[in-house]
Formats: C-alpha cells, sequence, structure tokens
C-alpha cells in the first residue's frame, strides 16, 4: 500500500489534530530548517507521534511556516514559485517513478558532461607515457609545474565561473564552458615547446574551473539533500569510468605514432577534444534551468506533466525550504559573497577539502611514470591502470550509499584516509617498493581503489550552507580548497627525490594521520555546536521560539534553529 508525502488528510484535519499537540514540540520539529532538533523528552500516544512525523516530511502544514516561505518566494521570484502548494500530496511509488526520471535525464547528462571534463582534465596523464616530456624537451619538474598552472589556474576560475553561472545560469554557463575548453584541448595537438605545454594548461584550468560547483548547483534543483551524495557518487564514478575508457581510448591512439607525421599523445589530444565539443554543443540542448522550464521549442512536451511538475518542486521545498530564496538567474552580491565567505562554522569542511585528497595525488599523478620505469611498455601502462579505476567505482558507490543509509557522514569519510594510510607506509618502508615491478603494481592498484569521499563531503557542505546564495558560494570555497591541496600534491613528488620518493612517501604518512585529525575535530566541533543551540533553543518558550522564527535577520547556518549536520 502506498503512502502520502507530506500531509496525508486534509489540512483541516491537520490543523485540528495539531491543536492539541505541545506549542513549543510543535516549532521545534515543524519548523527547523535541516535535520529535525533532538528531543529529550518523549512523545505520548500515537496521534502526537502521527503529527509529528507528518510535520518532519511537510513544515509548510505550518501556517506560518507556509506564509513565511510563500513571502521569500515571491520577494525573490523564485522561478518555481506558482508550483508551491503546501497541502499538495502524491504518493511515494510516484515519487519513486519520478526520481528515476530524473535520474535518467538529470543525473546523466551530468555525468556525461563530466565525462567532458575529465577526458580533457586527465588525458595528460596517458600523454606523458608516449614520450610527450622527451617530444617537449621537458623533465618531471617542468611536468609538475604544469600541472601547478593548471590547477592554479582552475582554483582562480572556480569563484568567478560560480559568481557567472548564478547570474546566467548553469543551464548556459555550463555549455559554453565545455564548448570553450573543449577548443583549447584540440589546440594542445600543436604544442611544440615549453611555453606552449605551460599556456594551453593555464588556458585549460581557467575554463574548467568552477564547471564541478557549477553542475552541483544545477543538480541540486531537482534533488533532495539526501538524494545528492548518491547522485555526485554517480557523477564521480564518472571520473574512474572516464579513465577507464580513455585508458582502451589511448591505446587504439597511441598506435597512431607515425599517421601523417604526429606522435601518438598529438592525435589524442585532436581527438579527444573533439569528442568533448561534441558534448558541450549537445549540453544547450539537454540542461533545461528548472523543473518548471523544460518545454522549449524542441521539447515541445517537455519531460513533465503539470502534476509531476508540482511533485518535484515540492518535494525539494519540503526538504530544504530554502532552495527558493533565490531564483536561478539572480546574482550573488558581494554582501552575500562576504557573509558566506566569513562563515566559519564551514571552515573545518574547507580544512578536510585541502588535506583530504593529498596522500593519494602523487601516486597518481606519477602512475604511468612509475609503470614504465618499473619496465612496463606504454600500451601495457595504460592497460594497466585500469583495474585501480574499476575497484575505485565500487568503493566508491559502497561508501557514499554506506553514509546515506547511516547518516553519518564524518566516520563513513573517514574510510578514505583509513583506507589509503597503509598503503602508503608500505610505498615507503618496504624494501620492494619501486623495484618490483608486480609488487609495487599491487600495492599502487590498492591504494588508488580507496573509497572517494569527494561526493559526500560535496553533498555535506551544501547541506550545512543552508541557503541557495551560500551553498552557490561554499561549493566553490569547497572546491578551491580541493585545488589547493592538489596544488601542494604537485610538490610531494621531486626530482631529487626520485626514483624512491622517501622524503615525499614520509610527507604523505604525515598528511595522511592529519587528514583523520580533521575528521574527528570537525565531528566533535559540530556535535559541540549543536549541543550548544540546543540548550538555548529549548530554554526559550513557545512564544520565544514564534518570534524569532518570524523576526530574526540571521539566514542560513546562522540561524538558532539550524542544526549542522555531521
Amino acid at each position: 500500500m502506498t503512502t502520502n508525502k507530506g500531509a496525508n488528510a486534509s489540512t483541516a484535519s491537520v490543523n485540528n489534530s495539531t491543536s492539541n499537540l505541545d506549542d513549543k514540540l510543535h516549532f521545534d520539529e515543524v519548523t527547523a530548517f535541516s535535520d529535525p532538533i533532538p528531543k529529550d523528552r518523549d512523545l505520548t500516544g500515537s496521534e502526537s507521534d502521527e503529527d509529528g512525523e507528518l510535520f518532519k516530511k511537510n513544515p509548510f502544514l505550518d501556517p506560518d511556516v507556509a506564509s513565511h516561505w510563500r513571502a521569500v518566494y515571491e520577494k525573490s521570484e523564485y522561478e518555481c514559485r506558482h508550483a508551491f502548494d503546501p497541502t499538495f500530496t502524491w504518493s511515494e511509488d510516484e515519487e519513486k517513478k519520478l526520481v528515476r526520471r530524473l535520474d535518467w535525464h538529470v543525473c546523466l547528462w551530468a555525468c556525461i558532461m563530466f565525462f567532458g571534463l575529465q577526458v580533457d582534465r586527465g588525458n595528460l596523464v596517458q600523454a606523458v607515457s608516449d614520450n610527450l616530456l622527451n617530444d617537449l624537451h621537458l623533465n618531471t619538474n617542468d611536468y609538475n609545474f604544469g600541472n601547478v598552472i593548471f590547477l592554479f589556474s582552475f582554483l582562480l576560475a572556480e569563484l568567478p565561473s560560480q559568481l557567472v553561472s548564478k547570474k546566467l545560469g548553469p543551464d548556459r554557463w555550463i555549455p559554453m564552458q565545455i564548448s570553450l575548453w573543449s577548443i583549447v584541448a584540440m589546440s594542445q595537438c600543436a604544442i611544440k615547446g615549453k611555453s606552449g605545454f605551460y599556456a594551453t594548461r593555464c588556458i585549460l584550468g581557467l575554463l574548467e574551473g568552477g564547471f564541478i560547483p557549477d553542475i552541483v548547483l544545477w543538480l541540486s534543483y531537482f534533488y533532495t539533500s539526501r538524494e545528492l551524495p548518491t547522485r555526485l557518487s554517480f557523477f564521480w564514478t564518472t571520473l574512474s569510468g572516464t579513465t577507464i575508457i580513455t585508458s582502451l581510448l589511448a591505446f587504439a591512439l597511441l598506435h597512431m605514432r607515425g599517421v601523417a607525421g604526429w606522435a601518438g599523445w598529438r592525435w589524442l589530444f585532436l581527438i579527444e577534444g573533439i569528442i568533448t565539443f561534441i558534448v558541450g554543443i549537445s549540453s544547450f540542448f539537454m540542461m533545461p534551468a528548472s523543473a518548471v522550464q523544460t518545454v522549449t521549442w524542441f521539447r515541445p512536451k517537455g519531460w513533465f506533466t503539470e502534476r509531476e511538475v508540482k511533485i518535484v518542486v515540492n518535494r525539494v521545498l519540503r526538504d530544504d525550504p530554502s532552495k527558493g530564496d533565490m531564483h536561478n538567474r539572480q546574482a550573488i552580491t558581494p554582501r552575500r559573497l562576504w557573509n558566506a565567505a566569513k562563515d566559519y562554522d564551514l571552515w573545518p569542511l574547507y580544512a578536510i577539502g585541502i588535506v583530504a585528497y593529498i596522500p593519494q595525488a602523487p601516486p597518481y599523478t606519477y602512475l604511468t611514470l612509475t609503470l614504465k620505469s618499473l619496465g612496463f611498455s606504454t600500451f601495457n601502462v595504460n592497460l594497466l591502470t585500469i583495474p585501480s579505476q574499476a575497484f575505485h567505482i565500487i568503493t566508491l558507490l559502497l561508501i557514499t550509499q554506506l553514509s546515506e543509509r547511516t547518516n553519518e557522514r564524518t566516520l563513513v569519510s573517514m574510510l578514505q584516509p583509513l583506507w589509503t594510510l597503509p598503503c602508503i607506509i608500505a610505498l615507503r618502508f618496504w624494501p620492494g617498493a619501486l623495484k618490483n615491478a608486480w609488487g609495487t603494481y599491487a600495492v599502487t592498484t590498492v591504494l588508488l581503489s580507496y573509497p572517494y569521499c569527494h561526493a559526500i563531503l560535496v553533498g555535506w557542505t551544501s547541506k550545512n550552507s543552508n541557503n541557495v546564495g551560500a551553498r552557490s558560494v561554499s561549493a566553490a570555497f569547497y572546491n578551491m580548497a580541493v585545488q589547493l591541496g592538489n596544488i601542494c600534491a604537485n610538490f610531494i613528488y621531486r626530482a631529487d627525490d626520485k626514483p624512491l620518493y622517501h622524503r615525499g612517501n614520509t610527507n604523505l604518512i604525515i598528511i595522511n594521520l592529519l587528514s583523520i585529525a580533521l575528521f574527528l575535530l570537525t565531528k566533535v566541533y559540530y556535535v559541540t555546536k549543536n549541543k550548544k543551540r540546543d540548550k538555548i533553543w529549548n530554554a526559550m518558550t513557545a512564544e520565544e521560539q514564534r518570534a524569532y522564527k518570524r523576526n530574526t535577520k540571521l539566514t542560513g547556518s546562522r540561524r538558532l534553529d539550524f542544526r549542522f549536520a555531521h
């Protein structure tokens, strides 16, 4: 038997039944804008329990809450405001079918666009296996510096790209980004030396920067906070899936060395750039601005019926009412930008972003060079990268599902550094490391099969932002933190430390331990913060709580009635 989401009874019956509820309980559980506030007291009577569950699923059943947010949506000219309906009901079966359709239309195309990013962002690893460094008269330090230029440019572009995306709309800006960087990616086939290598690395970084938070913003228009991390895990499995596909493609394209007098890596850049250009042009037609804007001249029937549009809109708003406090063509003002930047409650997540992905970055960046130095051929090197990426997909999906099922972010995410630590210790202290070919390959494969917590962290940052403006900026800041960590990672393995990289791997062990400590400290910080707010909130009378919710000028995670996810 199916159940209705939100209200399962008429508004009148809900109002009558809730009149018997304790006022303070009513306002605690109904109008919290994140996870329900924990209660020390127990509820008696099945009717109260049932009503409490109704309000948790649909906070707009409280007339004060509905009135407040309706005014917010009208003031912001939120594009979906005409579909907002506090008493609208639907069945679980309807919602499940609709989410599957969203996955097909929205999530799948997001993955295809990410494929376009990763093809052009990651094919340098395959290119260096075809003697790109020798052809361009570069050494490993030049290679590292080229990666630093790319990552620094990527970092610089993160926030400006997010601001442009919020003004133009991600449905317009993202296809432009993909099309532009694909042209630069194709032009790499004409590189003649160090200056051309550095120039294309810089331009690619500037054009690709901001793409990921732009996509996350677009996905948040269609999915609830509980659904988003899982969809982001699908999104990031594309990273590993792309590596597998491009490794097979590289195996074929690098065999074209000598065709038209070109090296194989030149054909690799040209053909993969063309593939990305096709994705970019197609994206202009595959990305609607919102759930209410899927009807257009080339899609006259749209994706949804009128009823389905209301389901998509209301399910997202009931999960997070703040998703309608800006419209999708509204620029972020300098004041909003500054408020988001100084939100120190998100800084622990940014700190994790800087540190958590460093330990596995140098082994991945040097994977093809390491395998070649151990005696594997150019073509076998690219095939040998596939197993770790296949396992990486599996562990990524499993860790994200574990986080969603347990509603635990910190401790589940910490599985990543716990996985990588023993592998890095082996690379540093095992006598056969970087000497025994198959043993080194086995250790590196296990290391690079780590459970990637990035999807959890991105969803976590989004949830703890608690409004659209802050969410847009915090996504950019978090990704900038990740890119800063990637820049640091390029200075771990140095030419004067090769071939065993003892110093580099010692530093990776220290950074790995720091990552574990940061996860634990972040857990303590958010738990402590929530307890302090609970104490203040529960000491207020019901009328004081009402007055606070109606009159407070604080927004987002600064509100006293907001609780941080952890």
